[in-house]
Formats: C-alpha cells, sequence, structure tokens
C-alpha cells in the first residue's frame, strides 16, 4: 500500500508541474502577442494592420475610441494620443516608424525592405506621412465636414491642421487640394509603371505600405474617388494587389485586457547609451517627448532607458499599468530635458 501510495504521489506531482510548465509556457506566450491599439478608420493604423498581413503575423485587435479620452491607453503611453500603438507586454510602442522597426526586427521574414530600399523607405515617409496624407485628409474631410461630429472635426482639424486650421475654408479650398493630390497620385503612378506589380518591383515594401494608406483613406472616404483614381490605371491595379496582403490574423482583446497584460509583465528594454547622441541624452535623465507638429498634443514625460540614432525609449510607471517603457522616434518628435 505504501509503495502504490508513493507511486500515486510521484504521478501526480510529475502531472502538476506539466501543468504549471504549460500555465507558464501559455503565460509568456500572453506577454509576447502582439497587441494592436487602433480603430477600423483610421487610416494610419491601416498602415499597420497590412504590415501585420504582410508578414503574416497573428495580433490581438484592442479597438479603441475614435477621440480621446482613451483612459486604459493613456495609462500605458502617459497621454500619448495618436492612433494606432503597438503593444508587447509592457513595452509599447507609438507612432508607426518606431512600429515597422521593432517588427521587422522581431520578425524580418519577409523583409519590409526585400529590395534594399530601407533607408529610401523612411525618407519617403517624411513626404507620405505629412504634405501627401494632409492632401487626404483634407479631401476626405472637408466636402462633408457639415455632416461629422463636431467635436470630430474640431479634434482632426487641431491634430493636423494646427490651431488655425479651419475646415470651412479646406472645403472652400478643395479644387486647389484636389490640384495638389492629383499630381501626386500621379507620381506613384509612375513610380508603378515604371516598377511592375509594386512601388520597388515585383515585390510588396514599406514604400507600399506607407502610400498605400493614402489610398485606402481617400479611396473610402472621398465621394468622387472613382473618378479621381480612374485617371491612374497602375495605382488601380496595385490597389487590388494591396487588397490581398489582408491583416493577418487578429482576435479582440478589450483594453482592460490590454492593461493587465502590462501590468503582469515585465519590460524587456535594456539601458542602452549613444555616446554620438547629439543632445547628450543618456539613461536616468528626466525628459519629455512630444510631435513636432504644433497639433496641442502634452509631452510624454519619462526617464530615459534606451537612446539611439532612430530610437528614444521612457521607462514609466503608473498604478493601473505598473512599470512600462514607451518607445518613440527620433524623427518627428522633440526630447527635451526636464
Amino acid at each position: 500500500m505504501y509503495q502504490l501510495l508513493m507511486l500515486f504521489k510521484e504521478h501526480y506531482s510529475i502531472i502538476a508541474y506539466t501543468t504549471d510548465r504549460l500555465s507558464e509556457r501559455q503565460q509568456n506566450k500572453i506577454m509576447s502577442d502582439i497587441i494592436l491599439h487602433h480603430y477600423p478608420p483610421s487610416p494610419v493604423s491601416e498602415k499597420i494592420r497590412v504590415a501585420l498581413g504582410f508578414k503574416k503575423l497573428a495580433w490581438k485587435s484592442v479597438e479603441q475610441n475614435r477621440l480621446p479620452d482613451r483612459p486604459e491607453l493613456f495609462a500605458m503611453t502617459g497621454g500619448y494620443r495618436r492612433i494606432p500603438v503597438m503593444q508587447i507586454g509592457a513595452d509599447i510602442y507609438c507612432d508607426t516608424q518606431c512600429i515597422f522597426r521593432e517588427l521587422e526586427q522581431r520578425f524580418p521574414k519577409p523583409s519590409f525592405h526585400s529590395s534594399g530600399n530601407s533607408g529610401a523607405a523612411f525618407g519617403l515617409s517624411r513626404w507620405i506621412d505629412a504634405p501627401l496624407f494632409e492632401l487626404g485628409v483634407r479631401v476626405a474631410f472637408a466636402p462633408v465636414a457639415d455632416s461629422l461630429p463636431p467635436e470630430l472635426i474640431a479634434d482632426r482639424t487641431r491634430l493636423y491642421f494646427g490651431p488655425e486650421g479651419d475646415m470651412a475654408a479646406e472645403a472652400k479650398d478643395l479644387p486647389h487640394t484636389l490640384a495638389q493630390l492629383r499630381a501626386q497620385l500621379g507620381w506613384l503612378d509612375d513610380q508603378l509603371k515604371a516598377n511592375g506589380a509594386f512601388m520597388h518591383g515585383a515585390k510588396a515594401s514599406l514604400s507600399d505600405l506607407l502610400a498605400w494608406h493614402v489610398v485606402w483613406f481617400v479611396k473610402g472616404r472621398y465621394g468622387d474617388a472613382e473618378l479621381l483614381l480612374s485617371e491612374f490605371p497602375g495605382v488601380l491595379g496595385w490597389v487590388s494587389r494591396m487588397e490581398a496582403i489582408g491583416h493577418g490574423t487578429s482576435e479582440p482583446l478589450t483594453p482592460d485586457e490590454a492593461l493587465g497584460i502590462a501590468l503582469n509583465a515585465t519590460p524587456e528594454t535594456a539601458e542602452q547609451t549613444d555616446a554620438a547622441d547629439p543632445q547628450g541624452l543618456r539613461p536616468g535623465m528626466n525628459v519629455g517627448v512630444s510631435p513636432l507638429t504644433n497639433s496641442g498634443e502634452t509631452a510624454v514625460n519619462g526617464v530615459v532607458r534606451a537612446v539611439s540614432r532612430d530610437r528614444i525609449s521612457l521607462a514609466r510607471y503608473d498604478d493601473r499599468c505598473g512599470d512600462v517603457v514607451v518607445h518613440f522616434p527620433r524623427v518627428g518628435y522633440r526630447v527635451s530635458a526636464l
């Protein structure tokens, strides 16, 4: 009987150990899941959704409000109000520049830079994400501003056009805006005609993902988009190919669940210094990070955890999410010592 009891105890211990290990593995997977905070009509989020499809990734989808306030997300980001934000455990990635770089580092195949054009693509983003996208916003919103919620129009006008922005004036100026957008869509069409299926050849790349979100937005929101785009057969064929990429595989997650994942995770980011940093930034410094645009956004404050040529990472603490590290690109943001 004693031997039978000991055998049972040993067998039970093995089962319990195996169960504990499985639980630990499952927990680690949850903490390493890609979590995208976004909302479906967001054109900037569309860049990242298609990027996830490009890399054939599974991800958790947290649908956020179209307008602030986003309390759970703000707890993690320190008040950063732009969408999308990518979360992996307790590491929070702001701005699509930063998200693209992190996805490429973690999931290098297939590469966003199959043609070796990474520098050119990020340079191209300074045109696409600013003047071209702003034209898309004007064309999408100005003709229908009277039919949209006033708070949405006020928020987007301030965000994209500054404190003197006036959507009514933009509506009157629509013919000029369309002339500007039409010419720049022609640049895209010329590039596609010269290079093939995608902007740099037979394979899609980061440049395609960048340009896609503007065309997607105009195509879906501007009432006369079909007429506008009919002039550009290269773009129309490219649209079909971009739509075929898809968004990968997503599962819904609530903002509260995402907050809980951050609370139970530990940031992965180690300290990093950059001896050549022109601002002399180093780990341990208290700084604020804010967009360069005059958009009325507040700075995110924190303690420098890591600094490099392309990224600044801030350690922050909030009772609701615990210790997190929030990552920003250097380009497009000002870092100020506090």
